[in-house]
């Protein structure tokens, strides 16, 4: 019988040194876990605070972006601007000139395009009496432009008298 009862108790004792290290191995588990749990936790917050710091930096962006662009407008309305009044310089100087004289000087001129803005801002006679005194070849080219630059004069008019802007649509 004492034979039975060391295996029994021996037996017992392998039982609970097998429960105790499975416990044991569980709670280590568990421990690991929970620790795994608290990091993950933590980079979800530093992904939480990266993703705040990022919106406001693109908001930082996005603004600066405008403002750019403003900035960007400005200047090419001051450009126009300055263009425009360095045209109607021009058309007044040459305004003053002789005829065949500002003739011979537009039809000397690179850009027809150059040309045309200034006989543009000239009074309808006065730029006519030029033309007759500009070479045949450059005319037709200042003729295209001035086509144009009336048309888009035309349409801005139009537009002004009914109220709009150009780049918006009536529901605006």
């Amino acid at each position: 019988m004492r034979g039975s009862f060391t295996k029994l108790l021996a037996a017992a004792v392998a039982v609970n040194l097998a429960t105790s290290t499975a416990a044991l191995a569980q709670k280590a588990q568990k421990v690991e876990i929970e620790k795994e749990l608290k990091r993950l936790e933590q980079m979800r917050k530093q992904v939480k605070v990266l993703i705040q710091e990022n919106r406001k930096l693109l908001q930082k962006i996005e603004a600066e972006r405008k403002a750019l662009e403003e900035a960007r407008r400005e200047l090419e309305k001051e450009l126009k601007q300055a263009q425009s009044e360095r045209y109607k310089k021009l058309a007044q100087m040459f305004s003053k000139m002789d005829p065949e004289l500002a003739g011979q000087k537009i039809s000397a001129l690179q850009d027809p395009k150059e040309a045309a803005l200034i006989l543009y801002n000239m009074k309808a006679r006065k730029a006519g009496a030029i033309l007759d005194y500009v070479d045949p070849k450059v005319v037709s080219q200042i003729v295209k432009y001035l086509t144009t630059f009336k048309s888009a004069a035309a349409v801005c008019k139009s537009l002004q008298e009914s109220g709009q802007q150009l780049g918006k649509t009536p529901q605006e």
